[in-house]
Order: structure tokens, then sequence, then C-alpha cells
């Protein structure tokens, strides 16, 4: 293909796509306006379905086969991660020495530890209640382990933090989200069909699948943030070259 025939054939690409966009565009709602239809349609289904959070509705019950796509490109990127950061051949693991933590922050982390983990599970279980979920609840969680690290050193981290467990439990999670999935279709239904009883308005009960599809995120995004962290730290500390230099900058 010719020069000129790549940037006629960018042109037209670029005229459909600005034709597409500006098509889209002469319906949306007046900006600041108080019409919203998407809005006022997701919010009817989600008290429909007994989800008091909308937001948790629309990411697990009425387009829960996209949630399916974005916690699978955390999945895939963790075992990217773990396939690129393995150890080869000419490095080896050397621990890290004790850190010197001050004691001000070493009474703190370890204070602050146990509430941030708390939070981040209050969060992961209340998502079809309030605002939060598996996402940002997973996220709080995982922080909250790497807050030792912080305020103790490396290897009292790695004492709480069994990474082949981590590993199978993100599996887990991504298969646990597949497979509630298929249940809507034993059911007679499409593939993530809410079909499960929806319960009582309000409570941890409530919102058939959507409890369920939010906890089985939950458990993956922590492990995956979990083994993410590990690995990184694992080449920022531990694995060295036959030279004896830190291996963080090494080419895949």
């Amino acid at each position: 293909m010719t020069r000129r025939l790549r940037l006629w054939v960018l042109t037209a690409g670029l005229l459909a796509t600005a034709a597409l966009y500006v098509a889209a565009c002469t319906d949306l709602p007046a900006f600041g306006g108080s019409w919203h239809p998407y809005g006022d349609r997701a919010v009817r289904a989600a008290l429909q379905q007994h989800t008091a959070n909308a937001v948790s509705s629309v990411n697990f019950d009425q387009r829960a086969f996209d949630t399916l796509g974005e916690e699978t490109v955390l999945f895939s990127s963790v075992l990217g991660t773990v396939v690129l950061l393995r150890r080869t051949r000419g490095e080896k693991r050397v621990a890290p020495g004790p850190a010197e933590v001050p004691a001000a922050l070493r009474r703190y982390g370890l204070l602050v530890l146990p509430v941030t983990l708390l939070i981040g599970l209050y969060v992961i279980a209340h998502g079809q209640l309030s605002p939060g979920g598996g996402f940002q609840g997973g996220v709080v969680v995982a922080t909250s382990l790497h807050l030792l690290y912080i305020a103790v050193d490396y290897k009292a981290l790695e004492r709480i933090r069994p990474l082949g467990l981590f590993e199978l439990a993100d599996g887990t999670g991504e298969a646990a989200y597949i497979l509630l999935g298929a249940a809507g279709l034993i059911a007679g239904s499409a593939y993530l069909a809410n079909t499960l009883p929806l319960g009582t308005f309000n409570t941890l009960s409530s919102g058939g699948t959507v409890p369920l599809l939010n906890a089985a995120v939950g458990v993956e995004v922590t492990s995956a943030v979990v083994v993410l962290l590990a690995h990184f730290l694992g080449q920022a500390l531990e694995i060295e070259s036959e030279d004896g230099a830190k291996d963080g900058g090494r080419e895949a």
C-alpha cells in the first residue's frame, strides 16, 4: 500500500468516525438539564431488582457481561506480569535486610492496618447497598496488607502474604464470576441474568446475584493487586543478576 493510499484510508476513517460522533451527540440531553433517560432507567431497574446502589446494579446486573470483561483485563494483566517478571536463568533471590522504621510510624501503621482492612471488607460486603463494591474494596483490602511493609519490614509482609494462595484466589474469583453467569443459562435465561431471589430491599441478601458477583470481583481484585505488588516488590528488593546488581530494570 502506497503512502498516498494510506493517507486516503486514514482520512476516510477519520471522517466516518467524526460523522458517527456528531450523530451521537445530536441526541444527547442538554448539559446540566434535568432529563437523563439512561440514569432514570438505570435507577428504575435497580429498584426493581432490589439493589439499593444503582451503580452496583449497573455493574453486576444491567451490564454484568461488560464487568466480566473489565475483570478479565485485570486477571490477564496479572497473568502477564507473573510471566514477564518470573525469575530467569542468571538471577537469584536475595532477602532484603531489616528496615529501620521510626517508632511513631510503626505504631501508626499497626494501628491503621486492621482498621483499613475492616473498611475494605465492609466496602466489598455492602457493595449492593452503598457506594463501593468489589473493585474499590478489593484495592483497599490489598493496600491494607501492605501497610505492614511500611510500618515493619518486607519479611513481616511476606509472613501474612502467602503468594501461592493469593494466586489461587485470583483465579478462583475470576472462575466464580464466569460460573455464576452460567447459572443463568441453567435457569433457562441469559448468561449472567439475575435469576436468584431478590430478597428484601436494602439488606445484605438483596439484589439476587449482585452480591455474589460483587464478592467474586472483590476476591479477584484483592488477590490481583497483592500478586502484582508482590512481583513488583520482588523485582525491586529481591531479584539480583549474577553480577550482584539489582535487576529491576531488565528487559523482558
